[in-house]
C-alpha cells in the first residue's frame, strides 16, 4: 500500500490516497483540519499495532505535506 497526500489551496482542502495497486481508497477534508489526522494516524499505530506500518505511511504522508504547508 502507498499514501499520499495533496492540498487544494483554492478550496482549503486536503486529500489522503491509499493505494494498494487494485483498490484505491480517498477522502477530502478542511486543511484545519490535518493535525487531528495526523494524530489519529499515530493513535491507530499504537491501538493496532499490527498495522502500525500502514498507518505509518499515512503518518508519513501527512506530515510531508503538513511540512509543505509551513
Amino acid at each position: 500500500m502507498s499514501s499520499t497526500a495533496t492540498c487544494d489551496s483554492v478550496k482549503g482542502t486536503f486529500t489522503l490516497t491509499k493505494t494498494d495497486g487494485k483498490e484505491s481508497w480517498s477522502g477530502t477534508f478542511p486543511l484545519s483540519q490535518l493535525q487531528s489526522w495526523i494524530d489519529f494516524y499515530r493513535q491507530q499505530q499504537l491501538r493496532y499495532p499490527a498495522h502500525a506500518e500502514t498507518y505509518g505511511e499515512d503518518v508519513e504522508a501527512l506530515e510531508a505535506l503538513a511540512a509543505e504547508l509551513r
